[in-house]
């Protein structure tokens, strides 16, 4: 009776460790480890070689990886498609919106209103004075975001940018414009729209 018992336990034993081997193969990576097929010195230079995403993702596939910053470059908006979808703007917008982007600050961020930057978006100096509030990608001017200028500043009252700080982090700065062109449409970069003053900025190929 004890070694039919022992025979039993044995199979069952025998069951579980099957049926855990299946779960495992299952689970792994389909095909053979690097290893196995390069040998383990090739294998490991091949690994190390790996950008650091792709390193990240091996050693834990459900790793989430950040998307890199942009690089910001004058006269380079290689960046606006994916940046400007995310502050909200629709797509069949982006190409008017990468016009006055190159126009208003050639696509450096950190740039005020009188900036001369260099190719890597470096101020080198101020030009002039006189609207130093223009801040950032879009160049948004102070009217919009300072209660002291304007009690109806919508990028103070909407949300809560009341400073200029703020709107020289590129997003910042997008979703900032997205507010104002949901208000008045492209009207704050058309100079054809703000009187005799400014006629002589007034281009229509825009």
């Amino acid at each position: 009776m004890k070694r039919k018992t022992k025979f039993v336990i044995a199979i069952f034993i025998a069951i579980i460790n099957i049926s855990l081997g299946i779960a495992n193969a299952a689970s792994a990576p389909s095909g053979p480890p690097l290893a196995d097929i390069y040998g383990p010195v090739e294998a490991a230079l091949m690994f190390s070689e790996r950008p650091e995403r792709d390193r990240q993702l091996a050693m834990d596939p459900t790793t989430t990886v950040a998307t890199p910053a942009p690089v910001f470059r004058h006269g380079d908006i290689s960046w606006l498609p994916g940046l400007a979808a995310q502050a909200g703007w629709p797509e069949e917008t982006h190409d008017r919106l990468s016009k006055i982007i190159l126009r208003e600050s050639g696509g450096c961020p950190n740039r005020l209103g009188g900036d001369v930057v260099n190719e890597n978006c470096e101020v080198l100096r101020v030009s002039e004075w006189n609207h130093r509030s223009d801040t950032g990608l879009l160049q948004i001017n102070g009217v919009n975001y300072n209660l002291k200028r304007n009690k109806w500043a919508r990028l103070c009252l909407d949300l809560g940018i009341c400073e200029q700080e703020p709107l020289l982090d590129p997003l910042t700065n997008l979703r900032a414009g997205y507010l104002l062109y949901k208000y008045s449409g492209w009207g704050p970069w058309d100079p054809c729209t703000w009187g005799p003053k400014y006629a002589h900025r007034c281009k229509k190929d825009d």
